[in-house]
Formats: structure tokens, C-alpha cells, sequence
């Protein structure tokens, strides 16, 4: 049996507390009295007090600070101004690929892309009681969830797409605020190793790398932030097929113990739920994926049917267990920010929430380690990017909720064609064709060497260059594969130069890569062009997720998790 992990039971799966809520955006209604009449009969200047005093109430309790916790609910908002000064921040992005934000939409909305992150950091007496594995105890954290949550610019549509943590994938380089440098790896590394180099800035930064996603803002949170978080929420339903007891032989698990059917858990009893793998389908850490979307389904509904603005004691208790459980980007350092960022978030319903989990393969190098699936990862990763919804319902109208915001780049497929994450740095133009040094590779067999190799391609292709003015262009020998065409370069002065190739040739701009792999500017002719001098189109943009990615629709009340031979009692 494949067990598909590297430190037992370690995946808090934290993040998926970390979007579950805002604000309801609910607001008292006081009646106004008549001109010249108090609220309850008495004189205009006694009524005026009254509302005097009202107002200040309602600006206390309505002022301010919105909760994510799963973003599409809204729970409502109170504020506090000391909460300011105890959200703690950390730098968006510690890669040297920034990419900007997607382009706006044709009615100037914005889509949104968060990635929620959930540390095993064992710092702390609650995370150590909390999190077992004493052996780990104060060491560095290890990113054990990873979600990105898409919401679309019309705010239609939410799609989230975890990354199993077992999941092998190159490393960029990431550089810390003091200067120290983490070096790109040279081979596959698991991507939740990827918060010990710099923090939550290389988590975003591997991910923008591997998707071509950019990511606008993050939110982690660790052990006891879950517990605190599912305490003030005050409980959220889940389902099991048979008992189940998440406990080995010798003493791994996450020590869930629940009966068939559903259960109503809370605080630890919810990390145990997130956290479990041994007991749930295959004993995987896919499997906790799957229970993990369930969770954050689920959350949603229950925001949806009780969180009140009237219940103030609990609200204010969710307000402070949030800012207390999360680290978010500098972009989020402030309550309103929250605020802003829930409101927008609650838009969405929740039976357009699609939770998924990027298609996999078992690794060729790791046999209890999981690797992207060519093909659909891309096709899933395509469909974010070019905001398609992943539940199949596109849309052709800006939504009802949705406001313009035409100053911050975003994308809709649904309102303009297919385009790609502009990934040129700003102020980096091109220099004249004639002196871009290009090295044309023969990469016609394929990822893989699926096909043979076509003869002469990479010199035909290097001619082809120099007749467009490209006269330092030339072929190189070596040998590599690749599925589709394209231009690959090595640091940053050479992004302007590298999409300056990619345009002569016809090549969108997804084609165009930063990667360790290349000393200069490389084109890699794929095994989509391997004839005449124009690539092949790209193929249309997929209109529904993959059945790989096991789509999990946020209204589906029969969700219910299938437990692991030898796991009951």
C-alpha cells in the first residue's frame, strides 16, 4: 500500500479554516422617527440623543473587520482597532518571477487568486499539544496544505485547487527580506518544504512557477488556529460511511473516532478531521484532500444558514480567534482590507463552489510520492488562469454583485478570449532581434520521447529565426522533449528578450518561462510543431474540470467520506 507521506500524521490542513467566512454585510435597520417626534413619543431633542447613541452602537459594531474564514459565506464584521496591530504579515512573493496580475475582463472585474496555506509548525505550547510528533518540535514548518482559491471576476464562481503535499516539483530560487538566497533545486523536491525557504513567500512564489497562476494574496494558519477557529465558529457537519478510529497499530493517526453518518465537530475534533489520513479511502494523503474539501464545504453552508450580525458575543469571538490564527501578505495588513476582501468573496454562492485537486500520477522517482499529471494539471491550471469556471456553468454577463474595478488587472474567459498572465516584467523592453542570442532545441519526441524525434527541426527552426532578423539565433545539440513549444530564459534581463522571440514566432505568452534549467534564452520546438514554420494553435481551453480532479460541488449535503479497510469499530 502506497502511503504517500513523509512525516506521518503532519498536515494541519489549517488552511482550509483559513477561507471560510467575512461578514454577512447585514446591518441593523433603526426605524427614523417623524420630524419633530422622539423613537418612543418624546420630544425631537430627546430622539436625537436616542439616535445619537444608536449610531454609536451600530459604528462599533458595523465598522469594521470582515473574517475569511471560507470566503464565500461572510459571517459578519466587527471592529476593533487594536486587532490592527496584532495581524502579523509576511512578503507576498520571495521568487524572482513576479507576475503581475491577470488582466481585467471586458467589464473591468477582477478576479481573485488567494492561496490559503497551512503550516505543522510546532512552535508553542498549544501547537506541540496540538500537533504530536515531538521529534519535530520547534523545528521548521513544512507547508502541509496548499489551496488556491479562484474567484472569478464576475464573482459567479469560486474554484479551489488543493496540491497534495506529497507532491514532487522543482523549487524556484527564493530570496529572503534580509538577503539570504535559496537557491533554485536542481532536482525534484516535495513542495511542502517550500515555507522553509523564506516563509510563505516561496510557497506563492512555487506555485506561480509550476501554474502560471498569479497569486494576489496568501493567508496561513497553524494547529491552534484551527482549534480556535472551529471553537468560535460552533461546530460544522461531516459525514463518515462506517465508524471510523484514525489509529495504527503503533499509535499513528490523527486519533479521529467518530460513528457512521454525520457528526457535528469542533476544535480539536476538527483538526483531528482535517489532519486524518490513515482511516479515510485508501489511507493517502489524497484522501485527506478529499475529506479537507468536504470540511470547507460544509463550513460554508453552515455560514450561510446561522452567522448573524445579532450575535455579537460570537462574531467578536470569531473576529479576534481569526487575526490571532492567521499570517497574511502585506497586502491584507489592515481590518478594512479584510473587510473589502470578504465582501467580495461572499458574492459567490455556494453552489458555485467547485473544490478540486490537481490531477496526479505517482512519481517515476518516488513511489509513495505524487507528481502532476501531464495534460489535465495544465488543462486545470489553464482553466484558472483564463477564469473558466470549473463547474461547466460559463457565464456571459458581468454578475449581479460584481463591481468593476478597472485599475487592478484581471481575466474572464467568458467575457474576452482565452489570454495568458502577462509575465514581462514592467520595464524590461527587448532589444533589436538582431542581438538576441537564441538557442533552438529539438524537442519534437515529446515529453517522455512519446514520438520520434523529427530530423533537423532544431536548425530549420533556427533559419527560420535568422530570416526574421534573429541573426544570432542557432541550433543546440542537446537533447530534451517537450509536449508544446517553448521559450525558456535564465534571469530577469532576459524576460523582455525571451517574449521578443516567443512574438516573432507566433507563441502565446504562457510559452514564455523563467527556469534554472538554461543558461540564455532557449527555444524548445515541441512536439506541437513539428512541421512547417507556424506552431499549432493552442487547442480550446477545456469547459469543465477534469474527473481526475474530483470536483466537489459546494451544496452537495451527501458527501460523506469512505473509510479504510481496518479503520472501524
Amino acid at each position: 500500500m502506497r502511503h504517500s507521506s513523509v512525516r506521518g500524521e503532519g498536515a494541519p490542513a489549517a488552511a482550509a479554516e483559513e477561507i471560510s467566512g467575512g461578514g454577512s454585510g447585514a446591518s441593523a435597520d433603526i426605524p427614523r422617527p417623524r420630524e419633530g417626534e422622539g423613537a418612543a413619543g418624546g420630544t425631537e431633542v430627546e430622539a436625537r440623543g436616542r439616535r445619537g447613541k444608536r449610531r454609536k452602537v451600530l459604528r462599533w459594531v458595523a465598522t469594521g473587520v470582515a473574517l475569511t474564514v471560507l470566503g464565500t459565506a461572510g459571517a459578519g464584521y466587527l471592529y476593533y482597532s487594536y486587532l490592527n496591530g496584532n495581524i502579523r504579515t509576511d512578503a507576498l512573493n520571495l521568487g524572482d518571477n513576479k507576475l503581475s496580475a491577470p488582466r481585467p475582463n471586458a467589464f473591468g472585474q477582477t478576479p481573485l487568486n488567494i492561496l490559503l496555506i497551512g503550516s505543522d509548525a510546532r512552535d508553542g505550547e498549544e501547537n506541540k499539544a496540538l500537533g504530536g510528533a515531538k521529534d519535530a518540535f520547534d523545528g521548521p514548518p513544512l507547508a502541509d496544505v496548499q489551496m488556491l482559491v479562484h474567484v472569478s471576476a464576475d464573482r459567479s464562481n469560486m474554484s479551489v485547487v488543493s496540491m497534495p503535499r506529497d507532491t514532487l516539483l522543482k523549487m524556484p530560487k527564493c530570496t529572503e527580506a534580509n538577503g539570504k538566497v535559496h537557491q533554485a533545486s536542481k532536482g525534484l523536491v516535495q513542495t511542502n518544504e517550500s515555507l522553509q525557504r523564506g516563509g510563505p513567500g516561496c510557497t506563492v512564489a512555487t506555485w506561480q512557477e509550476l501554474t502560471g497562476i498569479p497569486i494576489q494574496h496568501f493567508m496561513m494558519i497553524d494547529f491552534k488556529g484551527v482549534v480556535s477557529m472551529a471553537d468560535a465558529i460552533g461546530g460544522v457537519p461531516v459525514c463518515v460511511e462506517q465508524n471510523v478510529h484514525s489509529r495504527t497499530r503503533d499509535g499513528k493517526g490523527s486519533g479521529l473516532k467518530l460513528p457512521a453518518g454525520t457528526s457535528n465537530i469542533q476544535g480539536e475534533q476538527a483538526l483531528q478531521w482535517l489532519r486524518t489520513r490513515y482511516g479515510f479511502e485508501d489511507g493517502t494523503d489524497i484522501a485527506r484532500t478529499h475529506a479537507q474539501h468536504m470540511y470547507m464545504n460544509a463550513l460554508a453552508r453552515e455560514f450561510r444558514k446561522n452567522a448573524k450580525l445579532s450575535n455579537p458575543v460570537k462574531l467578536n469571538s470569531l473576529a479576534q480567534a481569526a487575526i490571532e490564527a492567521m499570517v497574511v501578505d502585506n497586502g491584507l495588513n489592515k481590518i478594512d482590507k479584510l473587510y473589502d476582501l470578504s465582501m467580495e468573496l461572499k458574492k459567490v454562492p455556494t453552489g458555485r463552489i467547485t473544490m478540486t485537486t490537481m490531477p496526479w500520477i505517482w512519481s517515476p522517482q518516488d513511489e509513495n510520492r505524487v507528481e502532476p499529471k501531464p495534460g489535465e494539471a495544465e488543462e486545470l491550471f489553464r482553466m484558472v488562469r483564463e477564469d473558466i469556471p470549473l463547474d461547466g456553468k460559463g457565464t456571459q454577463q458581468p454578475g449581479p454583485g460584481a463591481s468593476a474595478s478597472p485599475g487592478q488587472p484581471g481575466a474572464s474567459a467568458s467575457a474576452q478570449a482565452p489570454s495568458a498572465p502577462p509575465s514581462r516584467p514592467a520595464g524590461d523592453p527587448a532589444a533589436p532581434p538582431a542581438k538576441i542570442p537564441v538557442m533552438v532545441r529539438n524537442a519534437t519526441s515529446g515529453k517522455g520521447g512519446t514520438e520520434s524525434k523529427v530530423r533537423n527541426r532544431a536548425n530549420e527552426i533556427a533559419a527560420l529565426l535568422v530570416s526574421k532578423g534573429f541573426t544570432r539565433a542557432q541550433a543546440d545539440n542537446q537533447a530534451s522533449g517537450e509536449d508544446t513549444s517553448l521559450v525558456r530564459y535564465a534571469s530577469l534581463d532576459q524576460a523582455g528578450d525571451a517574449h521578443a522571440v516567443a512574438a516573432a514566432l507566433g507563441l502565446p505568452e504562457t510559452a514564455v518561462q523563467r527556469s534554472t534549467d538554461v543558461s540564455g534564452i532557449t527555444l524548445f520546438v515541441g512536439k506541437d510543431w513539428r512541421t512547417g514554420t507556424t506552431p499549432a494553435p493552442l487547442p480550446p481551453a477545456p469547459t469543465k474540470a477534469p474527473d481526475s480532479a474530483r470536483p466537489l460541488n459546494g451544496d452537495d449535503e451527501k458527501a460523506c467520506m469512505k473509510i479504510q479497510p481496518g479503520f472501524t469499530w
